[in-house]
């Protein structure tokens, strides 16, 4: 006998031996829960068209609250009420709905929310490789064996972490397209992954001081003071592009980089070394009236208004450190392997791990829990230990 369902009700319903089976409600016609036999329940509604039976699938109990399920019925049948197709209707309108449009959906209303570098890179990897793969192709049509062919044709460009990057995006994408009703799964759960090798590269003595050389007759003065800082901190890339002032205490020595610059998207606050303040004291100084927002302000603006990039400050440096890396002749370093760098200098000077994790700003919530109880002068002496080993070799500001 039917009867009004509660969450309760639904929380208590025993799984059937076998198939599924479907307990329905009271109080609107056609709306239940079916429970299948492995325990997993959905609620549903029942219709009929002329002399069809139609169901549809209104959603998980893991998402869905009852009485929410029940409103959603109680609008279906008022639409089967008045002559429409809820069923026909949905499928319709995932048929229309493109790879294209879900790529273009996914760009402007989740893009906003990453983080610049992050941004750029999902654009990129949508455009380069997703896009041009499916772009033409129902959402609803896209199965476990297109995902697979996307990866594997990335692969075969010799570009394996790309691959699962691109699987990754895909992902975040389809995930979305199920919460809007565009696709019953997920097609890239499952896709197996390529192998990574983490990257480890870092400088010795003569590197830095190749490197250092380098940056000292770099042509470009403030891309070579953005390296410098970065080596200097340990920073990100991005953290340091986009730094403004009102960032740093110069007396005070420390730098606070807000929630929204910062990868852990959390308040991270870290001390300069000596020569830290240095340099930042003497860009302080070079700028003088002309001073504006950002420590290294772009020299130029975009004459596009979509490009969030140019937003004031400097956003490419390639051509530059490609200069620094013929120079010094270090091919293979990345810019990211400065922060790795200044890492390893404070293993080298016997600095414990958990306090190389809060200079650096970890991730993880395990390891961040861990720093906690770590006060700021051993910080500080930490990050001393760079600004002494760099300034050994003779670290200067050279411009604005």
């Amino acid at each position: 006998m039917a009867q009004r369902l509660t969450d309760k009700d639904v929380k208590d319903l025993a799984a059937p031996p076998s198939g599924n089976k479907v307990h329905y409600d009271s109080e609107v016609k056609g709306f239940g829960i079916r429970v299948t036999a492995a325990g997993a329940r959905s609620f549903i509604f029942n219709y009929r068209v002329g002399k069809r039976e139609r169901r549809i699938t209104i959603g998980s109990f893991d998402i869905w609250k009852t009485t929410a399920a029940r409103d959603e019925a109680a609008r279906l049948k008022r639409m089967v009420d008045s002559g429409r197709d809820p069923l026909g209707e949905k499928e319709a309108r995932r048929e229309a709905v493109t790879v294209n449009d879900l790529c273009d959906t996914f760009i402007a209303e989740h893009l906003p929310k990453k983080r610049d570098a992050t941004a750029r890179d999902y654009r990129h990897i949508i455009d380069t490789y997703i896009r041009p793969a499916l772009k033409h192709r129902p959402v609803a049509e896209i199965e476990y064996a297109d995902a697979v062919t996307v990866h594997r044709k990335v692969t075969r460009q010799g570009k394996a972490t790309t691959a699962n990057r691109t699987m990754a995006v895909m992902s975040k994408m389809f995930s979305e397209a199920v919460k809007l009703g565009w696709a019953n799964a997920n097609p890239t759960k499952g896709v197996e992954k390529n192998d990574e090798t983490k990257r480890e590269r870092f400088l010795d003595a003569k590197e830095l001081d190749r490197l250092l050389e380098a940056l000292d007759g770099l042509a470009d003065k403030q891309a070579a003071n953005i390296f410098r800082l970065i080596l200097l901190t340990g920073a990100r890339k991005t953290e340091v592009l986009a730094a403004t002032w009102t960032m740093f205490d110069l007396s005070d020595g420390t730098w606070t980089k807000p929630s929204h610059h910062t990868k852990q998207k959390k308040v991270h606050k870290v001390p300069l070394s000596a020569p830290a303040r240095q340099l930042l004291s003497e860009l302080h100084a070079a700028a003088g009236d002309e001073r504006g927002e950002y420590v290294f302000p772009s020299h130029f603006t975009s004459t596009k208004a979509d490009v969030k990039e140019h937003r004031g400050y400097r956003s490419n440096v390639k051509t530059q450190w490609a200069a620094v890396l013929k120079a010094a002749k270090l091919p293979d370093l990345h810019i990211h392997d400065l922060r790795h760098s200044y890492a390893s200098f404070l293993v080298a000077e016997g600095m414990s791990l958990p306090l190389i994790g809060r200079l650096l700003g970890h991730t993880q919530a395990a390891t961040t829990h861990r720093y906690a109880h770590i006060d700021v002068d051993p910080l500080r002496k930490a990050t001393e230990h760079v600004g002494n080993i760099v300034n050994a070799r003779n670290l200067k500001a050279v411009g604005k």
